[in-house]
């Protein structure tokens, strides 16, 4: 049986490579991606999300796309680029810079930026072509639970005050 030689020329850098480890979202995992854009690119500590704009999502009769809609997909990447489970928002800063209209696709870039403890800082661009229509920086924080599971500081004075 005759070996197959194998030409240097015929091997491609993916040969060479060590197989990419594949990040799972681990965090809105029930969010509805038609709404708040669909991933195109997962990586810890970044994300590239596409949003197609729907009838949905019009504003009036000549087709503006309402900014929340451009607001939760920015949202919705900053979290995906933190991918931890119970990640929040508690803060953002952030630009309207031009307008979005029905039958645009915004392609939204995250990139956390800083992360210090629980807190982390990411860094979110939205384009429609070449066209840079929101930028903005989301302050999250992780969490140990569920926000809504979390045993807040007034919940327990009340819970104080009605057993006296």
């Amino acid at each position: 049986m005759a070996e197959e030689i194998v030409q240097d020329d015929d091997l491609e850098l993916a040969d060479y490579r060590e197989e990419e480890e594949q990040v799972l979202i681990n965090t809105h995992t029930r969010i509805n991606q038609e709404l708040t854009g669909e991933v195109v690119k997962l990586e810890h500590g970044y994300v590239e999300l596409r949003l197609e704009t729907l009838p949905e999502m019009v504003a009036d009769d000549i087709g503006l796309i309402h900014g929340g809609f451009v607001f939760s997909a920015a949202d919705y990447a900053a979290m995906l680029a933190v991918n931890e489970p119970n990640v929040v928002l508690v803060a953002s800063d952030c630009q309207f810079l031009s307008p979005v209209k029905f039958h645009d696709t915004v392609n939204i870039v995250a990139k956390v930026r800083h992360k210090e403890g629980r807190k982390r800082n990411v860094h979110v661009v939205a384009h429609v072509l070449d066209i840079k229509v929101f930028e903005g920086e989301f302050k999250t924080v992780v969490t140990d639970k569920h926000v809504l599971k979390l045993k807040l500081v007034d919940d327990e004075k009340n819970e104080e005050s009605s057993a006296l």
